[in-house]
């Protein structure tokens, strides 16, 4: 296998491990939420704090690609 496709599978791997593991949190945060009786307030600061989160991080991933792209990275 070309050393190319190795990088470019390990990449999609990554990505999609973490992208199981923001599933995962959000389901967790869910459970708790619901347990613990919180208010409409507390849930919307929560999934707003959790959303950005995952936002900044794909953020990451476009700015990244960008970069390598045109040469920068």
């Amino acid at each position: 296998m070309l050393a190319q496709n190795l990088q470019n599978l390990e990449t999609i791997g990554l990505n999609l491990l973490f992208a199981g593991i923001f599933f995962f949190i959000g389901m967790a945060i869910r459970d708790v939420l619901n347990q613990g009786n919180v208010p409409k307030f507390g849930r919307y600061v929560v999934w707003t704090v959790l959303f950005l989160g995952c936002a900044g991080f794909i953020a990451k991933g476009i700015i990244q690609m960008s970069w390598e792209g045109s040469g920068l990275g």
